[in-house]
């Protein structure tokens, strides 16, 4: 199969961050948040790993999300050493999801990697991705076959949660896929073009189609450092994966009141029967209670789904901007965003 050919995403006016050439530039943005006892050897292994790449000019973008300990400081005596660096500092923690898109606003590549700052997802698959990259493919996803360093509990609920949400969602999203992936700029593009607030991005990739492949690995435990996902963080991101991308909730509200309906309706028959062809006497007080609570447990949870999805439209429409930036470090002079 012949190689991608190469043209240039450089923002108009900005020169090579690492020489002028025909070589691919590729980004890598790297969310971080309180990830000090890792982030040295974070950076020592892409660095690694992409320098053994002839031809390819690669730019780190390092996403600050608002971090409590001495991240950024680390991250600023890593671009003072190496002008390949660009550091983006959030004002506060805006959550993973918008720092991956602040750091896709600003990386400059031909093709973008994401991945965390953890090394739970290695390094070195970025190679085998860019070779599928040069093959044709526009996404090379991570798809994990082992998850090392997980407890059975989050190795079950993940499994769970991705089966599910592939059931429910309109478009196929891979399963057992996380942020891991390499990005053609025309994917990249098209990923940018979505502007709303509750984001999912694994799902958002998948939506935009184009030729999508994936590339597996197994799963390594954290280098250093705590999770920063709790169960609450899990549980939020499995809800806006599942609101933002399929309507079944909706849907089941809407069933769980013809279900109620058709119980009522079979309650009244009942009773109907009971008292017109018998002569047993209907207290009633057991059953009425009964339908009491299941037709009020119904509406509660109606209401809850409906407002999940009122807020959202909430959230939406108030057109805040979706992170605010104190501080950048290492981008060129031009071509700065507007929400900065």
């Amino acid at each position: 199969m012949d190689a991608r050919p190469i043209t240039s995403a450089r923002r108009v006016g900005e020169s090579s961050p690492v020489g002028e050439g025909s070589s691919a530039l590729l980004s890598v943005v790297v969310p971080c948040f309180d990830e000090e006892a890792v982030i040295r050897e974070t950076h020592r292994r892409l660095v690694a790993t992409l320098e053994t790449v002839p031809d390819l000019d690669f730019e780190l973008v390092y996403v600050d999300d608002g971090s409590r300990d001495a991240t950024l400081n680390l991250l600023r005596g890593l671009q003072g050493a190496d002008a390949r660096v660009r550091v983006l500092a959030l004002s506060r923690n805006f959550g993973h999801e918008v720092a991956i898109a602040a750091g896709l606003k600003r990386a400059a590549g031909d093709a973008v990697v994401l991945i965390d700052a953890d090394l739970q997802d290695p390094p070195e698959i970025i190679l085998e991705m860019l070779e599928r990259w040069r093959q044709g493919a526009d996404v090379a996803y991570g798809q994990r076959t082992e998850r090392d360093g997980e407890t059975r509990f989050k190795r079950w609920t993940a499994t769970a949660f991705y089966r599910l949400l592939n059931r429910l969602a309109e478009i196929p999203i891979p399963l057992d896929t996380g942020v891991f992936r390499l990005m053609d700029r025309k994917v990249v593009d098209a990923f940018l073009a979505m502007p709303e607030r509750d984001r999912f991005a694994r799902a958002m990739v998948a939506w935009v189609g184009f030729r999508q492949e994936p590339v597996h690995y197994q799963r390594a435990a954290r280098a250093a450092g705590e999770t920063k996902y709790a169960l609450r963080n899990l549980l939020r991101l499995a809800i806006d994966g599942i609101l933002s991308f399929t309507f079944a909730p909706l849907r089941l509200a809407t069933w769980l009141g013809f279900l109620a309906c058709g119980l009522a309706l079979a309650g009244v028959a009942y009773v109907l029967v009971i008292r017109l062809c018998t002569d047993i006497s209907v207290s009633g007080w057991t059953l009425l209670l009964v339908a009491i609570l299941f037709l009020g447990g119904v509406q509660l949870v109606v209401l809850g789904i409906l407002g999940e999805y009122l807020g959202r439209i909430y959230h939406e429409v108030k057109r805040r901007p979706l992170y605010l930036v104190k501080e950048r470090l290492g981008f060129p002079a031009s071509g700065r965003p507007a929400d900065e």
